[in-house]
């Protein structure tokens, strides 16, 4: 036998919308609208009394996440956030109009339910990032000769995986701001850039050759044809078919523009979408698994314009998850007298004589050591 709305909850619902035309004079199609996403809240509990509200499993928060529409698609973001503050006002509605019936569901409980954005209802999900192989496929996706914006938003999403820049500041960061001689970028607000609580510092591309070369060839592109103070990501007109570069300076809303466009590539690319902050995260996983000792990891830090090693740590070493069984397979496998390859491949490389200077030299040293009492 299948389990049954329990009849109380449904009274209850009823009940509280009927308070809530009369009270406060919601109109009544807002309030048909609220009966819709409470119904979801009747689901949730089915045959448990709402003031057993916090025994229910899954909680609320995971059961809307796992909540699919007619057309087999997870409820929006927004809808999700609806229901919960709505269900929120119900039980806090239930404690003062139904105080006896709802004095054990705890005041604790019902202070946490808050919806959160960043949950997503599946606990051991891997942090979603965007991967170096993902930009390459993104960067090396075909587009007509002819089509600038979609050579502009493959140079983008190169330069955003380069430089781990906030989205709101690659947008808003001037031709001069970037020097590829150097892999130098300037997140300067002095230069127009938006930046973070309107920080300012230099910072580093990672060199990547298969995406510094897209990079720099529209950097030399808009260089040519643009004044340095105009944007790196150019507006584009359009007209009678025909792209050209503009010098207008990015409304406030650049940065909604760039995931529209980054969707359009990911799109073209046959990849699933992942927005520009992505490849922030993915900057950061690339570098973290590539750090080797505290000073990489704190060079990596300060490139992300951490205040400190603490902000790193916290919002980005779960990244680096992915790595970490496979760095610790590793060692396992390793001998400890195993020969360094970094060195090896050194000794490699210099000349025999070079080879000869370095074995005596060694051996001076080793005899020097074993002479200490």
């Amino acid at each position: 036998m299948e389990p049954l709305i329990e009849r109380n909850n449904y009274l209850l619902i009823n009940e509280y919308l009927d308070s809530l035309t009369e009270e406060t004079q919601i109109a009544r199609v807002s309030v048909e609208r609220y009966r819709c996403y409470l119904q979801h809240l009747l689901f949730w509990a089915m045959e448990t009394p709402f003031s057993q509200a916090d025994k229910i499993r899954p909680t609320l928060l995971v059961y809307l996440c796992q909540v699919q529409t007619s057309q087999r698609k997870p409820l929006a973001q927004e809808t999700r956030k609806k229901i919960i503050e709505l269900s929120r006002k119900f039980f806090e509605w239930a404690k003062i109009y139904h105080a006896a019936e709802f004095k054990t569901l705890p005041p604790l409980w019902l202070h946490k339910l808050k919806f959160n954005k960043k949950h997503t209802g599946q606990v051991d999900q891997e942090p979603l990032f965007v991967e170096l192989e993902e930009v390459i496929r993104l960067v090396t996706t075909q587009f007509e000769a002819s089509d600038l914006a979609g050579w502009r938003d493959r140079a983008m999403a190169a330069r955003l995986f380069l430089s781990g820049e906030r989205a709101s500041a690659a947008v808003s960061s001037p031709i001069s701001a970037i020097d590829f001689n150097d892999y130098s970028l300037k997140q300067w607000t002095a230069l127009g850039v938006k930046t973070k609580n309107s920080k300012s510092a230099t910072t580093f591309l990672l060199r990547i050759s298969e995406l510094i070369e897209i990079a720099r060839t529209w950097d030399e592109y808009v260089r040519e044809n643009l004044p340095p103070t105009a944007a790196w990501y150019a507006p584009i007109a359009s007209q009678w078919g025909e792209q050209t570069l503009s010098e207008n300076t990015p409304g406030e809303n650049r940065h909604v523009a760039l995931n529209k466009r980054l969707r359009l590539l990911y799109l073209a690319a046959g990849l699933s979408y992942k927005s520009a902050h992505k490849f922030r995260h993915g900057h950061a996983a690339y570098g973290l698994m590539h750090c080797q000792t505290m000073a990489d990891y704190k060079a990596l830090s300060l490139n992300l314009m951490h205040e400190s090693l603490e902000t790193t740590d916290r919002i980005y070493v779960h990244l680096a998850q992915k790595d970490l069984r496979t760095r610790i397979a590793r060692l396992a496998d390793q001998m400890v007298n195993q020969p360094d390859d970094e060195l090896r491949g050194y000794l490699n490389r210099i000349s025999p004589t070079d080879r000869m200077k370095a074995i005596n030299i060694l051996s001076e040293t080793l005899l020097r050591e074993n002479a200490k009492p």
